[in-house]
């Protein structure tokens, strides 16, 4: 919250206890959830796969397809998170949220982060791309 200062936000305007604002800024749990169930159910395809179970085939199609529909979703997401939390402020009304500069707000979220955070986002969608591609094109076979 301290980044907050030089782009003339009082902190307290986006703490999430403040019934006024109740804004959010975490990924609420799915960071954990949502990419475990991809995974186990990639593994439950491929052990099915190499058993030979026909199974195998209907959810690796399921779940890669799901998997690359679901990146392509992150992705826009992030690409359009300046524009997501434009929206965000204005709907709150508060007129403070409605003076800040949300690019210059999000690369000082994002600089409170490991550098290497936009490397292993980027390896993630590439390895959800190319693996939901090998996977779907494998399931032609």
């Amino acid at each position: 919250m301290a980044r907050l200062t030089p782009l003339g936000v009082r902190s307290f305007a986006l703490q999430p206890c403040l019934p006024g604002n109740r804004l959010r800024f975490d990924a609420s749990g799915h960071e954990w959830w949502a990419p475990g169930a991809f995974a186990a159910a990639s593994l439950t395809a491929a052990a099915l796969n190499l058993v030979g179970n026909p199974c195998g085939t209907i959810l690796t199609w399921v779940f890669s397809s799901i998997a690359f529909l679901a990146n392509i979703a992150i992705l826009q997401s992030q690409l359009g998170a300046v524009n997501s939390v434009r929206a965000a402020f204005r709907r709150k009304g508060d007129p403070e949220l409605l003076r800040v500069d949300v690019p210059a707000f999000l690369a000082a979220a994002e600089g409170a982060f490991p550098v290497w955070t936009r490397t292993l986002q980027n390896v993630r969608h590439a390895v959800v791309f190319v693996g939901s591609a090998l996977a779907l094109t494998a399931a032609l076979v």
